[in-house]
């Protein structure tokens, strides 16, 4: 994967197959090769463009403060290096936060939006939701980002034959920088675009696993919101649908795309 200087910063990225740009943007905590099973489907028909979000993988984590408006630049500066006016993008948890956050940014940009276990903001509103994200920062202050991902891949990936991508997700995890990671996850914490989504008319497909951290009905209700966006649900997952359920949700996109 070559690197660039995109925003002021290096960008870790790929660019593969040839036809109309698909962009992938990964969660926090994540990276683009974990999109490998997208990548893979989609690059025979589609120009597959993922990449390390700032501070993230192989991409450069300067010390930060990270901001949603920030990000959602890297990502359109990486298509304007790459000779690309606009793309399909599909964002998972963050990723899927940068993508509404680049969609009412520059909405010419976004040929269509899938956003995948995520939502158009992150404003915790009731105590259990204050608690979860302040117990992630301590773990990772006080423990570190090895201790965190072993806490987070049982609850990712609990089935017996899941063991390999237990493995995987807590080694890919635990490369994170934890200053970058503080920095990310503070830039999402209050962040929300809600009162601007009614502004997005680029096809929307929220695609929801069943057992993520967000009930369903939420995403239902920002469907609603939306002059062109529908639900999609994938049973029997939880909050990495990408990687834990790759063919049905291949398949979801496909279906979205060839309709778009």
């Amino acid at each position: 994967m070559p690197k660039e200087t995109i925003n002021g910063i290096t960008v870790h990225y790929e660019s593969r197959g040839v036809g109309d740009p698909l962009l992938f943007i990964h969660g926090l905590g994540s990276r683009a090769s974990d999109w490998a099973f997208q990548v893979d489907h989609f690059s025979p028909n589609y120009r597959v463009i993922t990449y390390d979000v700032r501070g993230h993988g192989e991409s450069e984590r300067p010390a930060g403060p990270y901001t949603m408006e920030i990000f959602a630049r890297d990502a359109r500066s990486l298509l304007d290096h790459l000779g690309i006016s606009s793309a399909h993008v599909v964002g998972v948890s963050m990723g899927g936060m940068i993508a509404f956050q680049l969609a009412v940014d520059d909405p010419s940009v976004v040929r269509s939006l899938v956003a995948v276990n995520s939502l158009p903001e992150l404003k915790p509103r009731r105590i259990g939701e204050h608690i979860q994200l302040w117990q992630r920062i301590l773990v990772v202050r006080l423990l570190g980002m090895r201790t965190m991902a072993q806490l987070l891949a049982p609850r990712l990936f609990p089935g017996e034959a899941q063991a390999a991508l237990r493995e995987t997700f807590i080694e890919r995890w635990s490369s994170n920088d934890t200053r970058a990671y503080l920095a990310s996850i503070r830039a999402i914490i209050g962040w929300g675009v809600v009162d601007r989504i009614e502004e997005i008319t680029a096809p929307t497909l929220f695609v929801a696993a069943d057992q993520d951290y967000t009930p369903v009905e939420l995403k239902e209700d920002f469907v609603t919101r939306m002059p062109k966006a529908r639900l999609v649900i994938i049973e029997d997952s939880r909050h990495a649908t990408p990687l834990e359920r790759p063919c049905e949700f291949n398949r979801v996109v496909a279906e979205f795309l060839s309709e778009v």
